[in-house]
Order: C-alpha cells, then structure tokens, then sequence
C-alpha cells in the first residue's frame, strides 16, 4: 500500500489549498496537483470540490480522510509494536498534557523516564483537554494525561491514575471562613457552594475540563452565579485567590504542587466529597509501546 497516497489526501484536506499542502509535505504545487488529478482520475470520482483557491471535501472525500487515518493509525501501531519486537529501548513517545499539568508533573516524570529509558525521546503536546482529545483520536499522540471527560468518547480507554477532589479555594481567613462544618468525609472543613453568590467568581474557560466539571454540578444544583471573570490560566487563578481578589475551585494535585506564595484556605463542597477522575486516555484498542505503559505507571506513581 502507498501510504503516501493516504498522506497526501489528507494535507490537502487539513489545508484546503494545494499550495499550503504541497509545503507541508515538502513537494512542488505542481507534483500535488498531478497527484490528485491522477488518483481522481483513477478512484473514478472526486474528493474535494474547487472553490476559488480552496478544495473542500466532497462526500466520497470525507469516507475517504476518515478511512486514511484509520489506516494511518494502524500502521502507527504496527510500527510502534514491530519497534518494540526489534529494540525495545529506542523508540519516541508522544504524548499530551494540559499546561498546568506540564508545570507540575513533567519535572517529576522527565527526569525519572529518561534515567529509566535514555534512548527514548519525549515529545510533549499542550493543549485544553479538548485539544488533547483530538490529538489522541488523531493518532497525533499516544497517551493524554487529563481530567476524565464529562461525555466519554467511545473510540478512547480511560485509565484512572488518582481520584482528585475539587475543592473552594479563599484567600486566608476569607469572612467564609465562619461559615465552615468539619466534614468527616474530607480532609477540609464542608463549606456550601450557594454562599459564593455574592462573591467574585473566577473561572476557567469552557474547554478547560475544571470549568466542565463545576458547570455540570452547578447545572445540577440550580446555582447561577452572576459576578464571574474567565480566564484560562490556573496558576492566576490561584494567585488571585490568595491574593484576595475572587474565589475559585481547583483540584487538589494542582495546589500540593504550588510553590507557596501567598497561603489560600481550601474547603470540601460537603459529603459526599465533589471528586473527579484523573486518567491517562488512550485510543481504545491500539498498541501500548512497552516504555509508553511505563511512563503512565510513572505518572500513577507519582500520586501515590
């Protein structure tokens, strides 16, 4: 099979312009050009429709990118397994996270993987757990390290590595701070949600997995909160927090790792706890390289 066929196909797609697709693959405008008008003509029909500069997918194109990166994934697999066969301690691994977990997480997790599999290069991929998602689902990456979705894709596997919970983060000695119970469930005193109202609230933004979870649970109590600012970055998040401007939620793996700057208080949302998943997700039945297996342990072992 001519994966380079596949390859093409799929630039021209991503691009939308012969142009743009050629430079990506490092070949001349014209040999792309012929290319596709060969296999169009050989195929017997059209995959992408002329408008002006821009080829868009045609049905019959459609079936076809969907079906080449499916191929394409397989044969990642096949590569990736056949490697391992031959030498199983040289190889890459690709891999995602989201930024704030890079902050935290990689200076663990690089170091030890490299003392453990040194001819093994690590490329990781940032980006929202959306972004992440896609990377996976386009065999991009092998391995997203995130906070379980909300809608679970049927094509991934979700490996839970640490069970987080999601706590009410207030500058210290917040007036809140009166309203708190002990909560035997949980290793920080029960404070009620509704008591934010009146308070700024910082959020995350809508594809940031913490901003998803807090949206389901508040949809589910019937709170709405009118004095909200958004942003993406956690790290301001908490600073802001401690700094007394706003209130915010953050999980608790994101604050064990937080160079103290200023101290926050942390409260439980009550009983029973408000706790999410922390997963390594996968493509469901895809190959798992031996020293990819081996850097999920290591992240599993890090929460320990």
């Amino acid at each position: 099979m001519d994966f380079r066929e596949l390859t093409y196909v799929l630039a021209i797609a991503k691009h939308q312009n012969i142009t743009k697709a050629a430079e990506s693959l490092y070949v001349s405008q014209p040999t792309l050009s012929k290319f596709l008008i060969a296999l169009e003509h050989d195929l017997g029909l059209k995959l992408f429709r002329r408008m002006g500069h821009r080829y868009m997918l045609t049905y019959a194109g459609e079936r076809y990118v969907e079906k080449a990166r499916e191929i394409l994934r397989l044969k990642a697999d096949l590569d990736a397994e056949l490697a391992d066969i031959v030498k199983r301690d040289v190889g890459v691994l690709n891999v995602a996270f989201a930024p704030v977990r890079c902050s935290y997480m990689l200076p663990y997790m690089l170091p030890a993987f490299q003392s453990l599999r040194p001819n093994v290069k690590v490329n990781v991929f940032e980006g929202s757990s959306t972004e992440n998602d896609r990377r996976l689902l386009e065999g991009q990456v092998e391995a997203a390290f995130y906070s379980k979705p909300i809608d679970l894709s049927p094509l991934l596997e979700y490996e839970t590595l640490r069970q987080e919970e999601l706590l009410i983060c207030t500058c210290k000695d917040h007036p809140l701070s009166r309203f708190a119970h002990p909560n035997p469930a949980s290793a920080y005193p029960r404070l009620d949600p509704a008591l934010l109202k009146n308070e700024l609230l910082l959020r995350m933004m809508p594809d940031q997995r913490t901003r998803q979870i807090t949206d389901k649970y508040f949809h589910e109590q019937g709170l709405v909160f009118e004095n909200v600012m958004y942003t993406g970055s956690l790290p301001a998040i908490i600073e802001l927090v401690a700094s007394g401007y706003g209130v915010s939620f953050v999980f608790e793996s994101h604050l064990r790792y937080r160079s103290v700057q200023q101290p926050i208080d942390c409260y439980s949302f009550g009983e029973p706890r408000m706790t999410h998943d922390f997963v390594a997700a996968y493509r469901k039945g895809s190959y798992l390289s031996v020293y990819c297996r081996e850097f999920i342990d290591l992240a599993r072992q890090m929460f320990e």
